[in-house]
Parts: structure tokens; C-alpha cells; sequence
């Protein structure tokens, strides 16, 4: 029997994420939650969902899946990529696995704007990370994990964030075909960062996609 997914998310990733779902033998793709407005500068999640006639929620709000399913439903797996709502433990529970792709190598960049702030700080390797989802902040358990090489003198965040990208892919097509054979493990909180919407301020000519913009 296939396993139900729900996708949460944004962006291209999130359509190759959603394709692989929608074309996989295990899994059956059952609803997609889109952040609503997407961004402009990104393919819509939305659009591929009508396209292809998948079920999403049109809000954007993961909460009203409970208005469109049974008040028991279960789901084998949640599966968010860059979603940008914090989800609550009532609705952790009623999935068999729910996991975060992070643009981090956590326990480090916890939080917002992980490549801006690994860059402002001059780091060398930069990494993703697929976690469970518990009720903190990009602090679950460890489900895989990959490093790449940044280059801070020359790097612009959209050049990393563009070789995130693939090494996300890859890390997803990897690691979900064997997650049920994967066993979590914990973050180090000793070795845990954070930064938050509000300390984007002090991210200078980092802010955005590239320095000439930032300034």
C-alpha cells in the first residue's frame, strides 16, 4: 500500500519534490499546502498543483487541512520545504513522520536566512539538513545531512543558494527511499545557533540576493 503524503512549501525544490512524490510507487501525493502569496520570483507550487490535479489548500494555512479531512485523518508523512509557518504538535501527531529540509548544516543557522548569515560570517563549508519537525525551531532530530564548500570572497548568497539547491535535491532523492531504515539522530544544542527575522538587520551587504542589492 502506498504511503499518504502531504507536501508543505514554496518554490521550485518544492515542484521537483512534489513531481518525485507524484511519480514514486510508495508514495501517493494527497495534498499540498503552498506558502500563500508564493513569491514572484519563484515557479508556483499552485499552478503545478492544478495542473497535475493535485489537492492543495488554497489559504496557504496547514491547519485547515482538518476543514477538508475527516476529524481522524492520519497521513504517513509530511514533508516541508521552506514552508513558513511554525506547525504545532497538535498536527505533528497526526502524521506517522513529518520532516524539514533546512538550508543549514544544523545544529548551526538554525532560524532565518541560514546562507545569508554563513556567508556574513565567513564560514567555509555550508550544508543542508533534513530534520523531523517537533515544536522548536529547526531543532529535531537528524535524519541526513550533507556539506559543500562556500566561498565567501566570491560567493553571492544567490550563487550558494543555487548549489543549496542541488545538493537538497540529491540529499531528498537519497534519503528518502531508505528513511524508514534511518535512525534520528539528536542535535547538539552546545553547538546550536540561532537568528531570527529581527536580527536580519545586522546581516549588511548580505541582506539580499547579492551584495550590490544589499547596499
Amino acid at each position: 500500500m502506498k504511503k499518504k503524503v502531504i507536501l508543505l512549501g514554496r518554490g521550485d525544490l518544492a515542484i521537483r519534490i512534489a513531481n518525485w512524490f507524484m511519480t514514486s510507487e510508495n508514495f501517493e501525493l494527497v495534498n499540498i499546502v503552498p506558502v500563500v502569496p508564493e513569491p514572484l520570483w519563484m515557479n508556483s507550487l499552485i499552478e503545478w498543483s492544478k495542473k497535475n490535479k493535485i489537492s492543495y489548500i488554497s489559504s496557504g494555512n496547514y491547519t485547515d487541512i482538518e476543514n477538508v479531512s475527516k476529524s481522524d485523518w492520519k497521513v504517513d508523512l509530511v514533508f516541508s520545504c521552506f514552508y513558513d509557518k511554525i506547525v504545532k504538535q497538535w498536527f505533528i501527531e497526526k502524521c506517522g513522520k513529518i520532516l524539514n529540509l533546512h538550508h543549514a548544516p544544523l545544529p548551526k543557522y538554525r532560524g532565518m536566512l541560514p546562507i545569508n548569515w554563513a556567508l556574513k560570517n565567513k564560514e567555509k563549508k555550508h550544508g543542508v539538513t533534513i530534520h523531523e519537525i517537533t515544536q522548536g525551531i529547526d531543532d529535531g532530530p537528524i535524519i541526513s545531512q550533507i556539506e559543500y564548500s562556500i566561498y565567501e570572497d566570491f560567493d553571492e548568497v544567490e550563487d550558494v543558494y543555487k548549489r543549496a539547491t542541488e545538493y537538497a535535491w540529491t540529499l531528498f532523492q537519497q534519503t528518502i527511499p531508505v528513511l524508514d531504515k534511518i535512525n534520528p539522530t539528536p542535535q547538539d544544542n552546545s553547538l546550536s545557533s540561532y537568528f531570527s527575522k529581527e536580527d536580519s538587520k545586522d546581516l549588511g551587504d548580505r541582506l539580499s540576493y547579492n551584495r550590490k542589492s544589499s547596499n
